[in-house]
């Protein structure tokens, strides 16, 4: 085996030319990288995208070929887009707990005395901590 073929010609059981379109971004320690990319896009596809892109580009595309084989690996169906409902959904549940802080702590600084009267009604109440969350929500 030549040890200066990239992790693509490598795989595929070929030589590695000297303007390999894989050499740059598949280096020969990391054949993973290559692996999952062929799995999901198969060579010729990628050498095809690689070889269309403008030579600055090819890095970043490359690396989000990557990214998006492996999330597809581990999720057949959804892929990279799970991931992304999964943060949007985190990002709406953040959301939604600032705007009912926000609007408490609006409440609280429109009706101090309000407040302050049912902290020291419900002192010792276990019923309040619930009922108090439950104003804002």
């Amino acid at each position: 085996m030549n040890p200066g073929r990239c992790a693509a010609c490598r795989y595929l059981r070929r030589r590695c030319p000297p303007a390999c379109i894989f050499s740059p971004y598949f280096p020969p320690n990391n054949p993973q990288r290559f692996v999952s990319i062929h799995r999901i896009y198969g060579a010729s596809n990628v050498a095809k995208l690689l070889q269309q892109l403008p030579s600055h580009l090819r890095t970043q595309a490359a690396d989000s070929l990557y990214l998006e084989a492996q999330y597809r690996i581990e999720d057949p169906v959804y892929g990279c887009v799970g991931l992304i409902s999964l943060l949007q959904q985190q990002i709406h549940d953040v959301e939604r707990q600032l705007a009912m802080t926000q609007a408490e702590i609006a409440f609280r600084a429109r009706h101090p005395q309000a407040v302050e009267s049912n902290l020291l009604n419900n002192v010792g109440n276990p019923s309040f901590s619930n009922q108090a969350s439950s104003w804002f929500m």
